[in-house]
């Protein structure tokens, strides 16, 4: 029954990933990925409030199989972020490409720990 939670929140994650790539990506005219670094700092967060959440008791396994790996399993993405770095640097866009990685990891990681920080408030 567990892989039904997973494919459940894939189903979600997937399509959001790719409008939300989409929708972020045609407001900039720049050659800066931004449409998967909100995706990924997006899901960063969720991971963390998500992981605060379990950590309280607030949820359980079956919440974090739908939200953690279905959802922000499909919705984040390393390999697009891996693509879109190196693509970067192959066009001469050095710099793009360093700051997307040094941002990507740096906005990530501190989206995951104020996702934990706010799970943390709202359950003590």
């Amino acid at each position: 029954m567990s892989w039904l939670y997973v494919v459940l929140g894939a189903m979600v994650g997937a399509p959001l990933r790719y409008l939300t790539d989409r929708a972020v990506q045609s407001r900039h005219d720049s050659v800066f990925p931004w449409g998967t670094f909100t995706v990924n700092v997006t899901g960063s967060f969720v991971l963390g409030l998500l992981t605060g959440a379990a950590a309280a008791g607030a949820a359980g396994s079956d919440l974090r199989l739908l939200l953690g790996t279905g959802l922000c399993g499909a919705l984040t993405t390393y390999s697009t972020f891996s693509y879109e770095t190196l693509r970067l640097a192959g066009t001469g866009a050095r710099r793009y490409a360093a700051v997307n990685v040094v941002a990507s990891v740096v906005a990530g990681v501190g989206a995951a720990f104020a996702g934990a920080a706010l799970a943390g408030a709202v359950w003590p």
